[in-house]
């Protein structure tokens, strides 16, 4: 369980190896917009201030969270494509559709980067409520995507460096 009031979200820059020259997919669901552009947000200015270029950041959107995997997967096919980050927010409803959507992102995303060789990393918010996908993309626990996008530059320099 998160800290009350803890932004999760904070990193030591000095850590992170220096993006500049990875290129960087996102795919980012249109659906539920408000929650998933300020993940998109996040996570691009993550990537830039790490040193990622913004001419190889390449952002598409998917209808939702269920179709990121096979969207994952066509920009992984793109040779040019180190790694993608798959954003995305799924809210509880009151039937079982959210547990079939989150388990099928999830695997999904993380077929796609053991098929490709290449990080796919999983960035899809799957919340009780609304307040709680607020909280997490750009709120008080900070911002997901921005966890995302500095996951996604560690696996890219690991994998160039082993």
């Amino acid at each position: 369980m998160a800290t009350v009031n803890k932004n999760l979200s904070h990193y030591d820059k000095d850590s992170i190896p220096n993006g500049a020259d990875f290129k960087i997919g996102i795919v980012v669901s249109e659906w539920n917009d408000n929650i998933t552009l300020n993940l998109l947000k996040g996570a691009e200015e993550a990537l830039l201030e790490n040193g990622v270029k913004k001419e190889n950041i390449h952002v598409h959107f998917a209808p939702g969270s269920f179709e990121l995997p096979l969207a994952s997967q066509w920009l992984l096919e793109k040779e040019d494509i180190d790694g993608v980050v798959a954003i995305g927010s799924v809210i509880q409803g009151e039937t079982k559709h959210f547990d079939f959507v989150c388990d099928a992102t999830a695997q999904g995303v993380k077929d796609v980067g053991l098929k490709y060789n290449k990080p796919a990393i999983f960035c899809v918010l799957t919340d009780n409520n609304l307040q709680q996908a607020i909280d997490r993309s750009g709120g008080i626990h900070g911002n997901k995507g921005i966890e995302a996008a500095i996951a996604c530059i560690k696996m890219v320099h690991l994998k160039k460096s082993i």
